[in-house]
């Protein structure tokens, strides 16, 4: 590797300043949530994706590994950090064009810097109906890398790289791929049919690929005539499983019109919508249950909080309505069905109330206004909150950021059948283990479909204490091995446990070397991700 000679020709390429050395890529890049560390070598910015081929043309000359970012906000699983010491970050976030939109077939090609919140104003500006496959990662997060990460929404297509239809990218050689498709049939045949022609090779690019993606076109769902949101409430613990139960009946009953469906325990819930109570924790640095069932009753906040979602035309949601009323009836409290009108009149109301109980209307109002909008494709920071749980330092900026505002947190995103049963050993395991570290246990069952439940539970931490930030790596480690043994794995990891994975695959790990042996003989393009 000769990173000096490297570094001088990406220099002449991009020029001087667009390549960041030393102390500005470590300022840059180097911030994670988890508290990981890595010695970044350099950081490139890519104005223009003609650049790629010459700057993986140099790094293949030279043998320098690189690590792509889109916008290199992947909270919770590295941030922008590499998998290993010593890569050059590619940072694609000014590659920011919308290059291409069909507003007939809803179908979107863009660059990997172009962010949720880019293409909400983009729909907007043009009154095209279409919704943004938002996350709760918010608005400034890539739309491209969460769908290579293989990322999921509450919105219709649930699956985020399922609505992908073809992608260009730039090779460790720095030749190019573009889909057989796309060559023999042309752009508008790649952008409408997912699978091409010949073997499918697309995603390859996933999760630490072979190539630096450089445009992607996405399937937009159109924005339906009615968006209707349930909240429900369990006001036992014991009444989950039959939850659990009556939830998958109505995902198989009613496909297409209910989107995903959340349950989040009563921390999680808390943990959105109430300070941390730093006053009143334990001697065991967690906060006692009867702290967590006062805050409960203070804040109208049920062991089990749900939220699903109605789309299509509004008889047919006011039929899915009646279907879910009587699913859910034998288990379920305080159901309640809202549209966007609904939490607009309910604010106007509350700001009308004196005292607290106006306060608090207020607040609940607001809180279910964001959700509405998120659940129909309007990107917002309602879930980013929950990073800032621990953190009592407030955003620096206009625009949250976990990473630069200091927050500690590291996502557990195990897929979980929904099986009630596994459902609940799931949940036992987790309470277990995030207890004997110190963590609270925060946690959301998210529908992927009606076999699967993905279980987000975000550890947070103190990053100012290095015990905290210890306790919280070994409680993830931990996580991870016991939910292996029980059946129970993440649909993707952060770069800290990659290391792990590698060293329980086998003929997997064989089967990609095979792959890359040609593709990458150098192992230059992110080394050591998901291998």
């Amino acid at each position: 590797m000769d990173l000096s000679a490297a570094i001088h020709q990406w220099q002449l390429l991009l020029g001087r300043s667009r390549v960041l050395l030393g102390e500005a890529a470590a300022v840059a890049y180097g911030c994670d949530t988890g508290a990981s560390r890595r010695n970044i070598a350099a950081g490139l910015r890519i104005e223009h994706r003609a650049q790629l081929q010459g700057v993986m043309r140099i790094a293949n000359q030279h043998q320098t590994p690189v690590y792509p970012i889109s916008t290199g906000h992947n909270w919770g699983y590295g941030t922008a950090l590499p998998a290993r010491d010593n890569c050059t970050i590619i940072d694609l976030s000014a590659l920011v064009e919308i290059i291409d939109f069909d507003q007939e077939m809803g179908v979107v090609t863009l660059e990997p810097g172009v962010t949720q919140r880019m293409l909400a104003n983009f729909l907007d500006a043009g009154q095209h109906p279409y919704l943004v496959p938002v996350t709760g990662a918010g608005p400034n997060c890539s739309l491209i890398g969460n769908a290579l990460e293989r990322g999921y929404g509450i919105t219709p297509h649930v699956d985020h790289f399922g609505a992908v239809t073809d992608l260009e990218a730039v090779l460790p050689d720095g030749s190019l791929y573009r889909t057989a498709l796309r060559e023999v049939g042309g752009d508008d045949l790649a952008r409408l049919f997912k699978w091409g022609i010949g073997p499918y090779s697309v995603g390859l690019f996933t999760q630490g690929g072979i190539g630096i993606v450089t445009r992607m076109s996405i399937v937009l769902f159109r924005r339906p005539e009615c968006v209707k949101a349930c909240f429900f409430g369990l006001k036992d613990d014991a009444l989950l499983v039959p939850a659990v139960q009556a939830i998958r009946t109505l995902l198989i009953k009613l496909p297409g019109t209910v989107g995903a469906i959340n349950l989040m325990n009563r921390h999680r819930v808390l943990s959105m919508s109430a300070p941390y109570p730093a006053d009143k924790i334990g001697a065991d640095g967690l906060i006692p249950n009867a702290v967590i069932r006062q805050l409960g009753r203070q804040h109208h906040v049920m062991p089990w909080t749900g939220f699903a979602t109605l789309y299509g035309p509004p008889r047919m949601v006011a039929t899915a309505q009646k279907e879910m009323k009587v699913a859910l009836s034998n288990t379920c409290s305080r159901m309640l069905f809202l549209t966007s009108d609904h939490t607009k009149s309910l604010v106007r109301i509350a700001h009308w109330i004196p005292g607290a109980p106006g306060r608090h209307l207020i607040t609940l109002a607001e809180t279910l206004a964001r959700s509405l909008e998120l659940v129909a494709g309007r990107p917002n920071e309602t879930a980013l909150a929950l990073a800032y749980w621990r953190n009592p330092i407030p955003p620096k900026e206009r625009f949250k950021n976990p990473a630069r505002d200091g927050c500690g947190l590291i996502w557990y995103a195990p897929l979980v059948p929904m099986r009630p049963i596994d459902v609940r050993a799931y949940l036992d395991m987790v309470i277990r283990v995030t207890h004997k570290h110190g963590i609270e246990p925060l946690i959301t069952l998210t529908s992927i479909n009606d076999r699967l439940f993905d279980s987000t539970t975000p550890l947070l931490f103190d990053r100012n204490d290095p015990m905290a930030e210890a306790a919280a790596q070994a409680c993830y480690h931990e996580l991870l091995v016991t939910g292996r043994t029980q059946g129970w794995f993440p649909y993707r990891i952060g770069v800290d446990a990659m290391p792990t994975l590698a060293a329980w695959q086998t003929d997997s790990k064989v089967f990609h070397s095979r792959l890359r042996k040609d593709l990458d003989p150098y192992d230059l393009m992110a080394p050591g991700r998901y291998r």
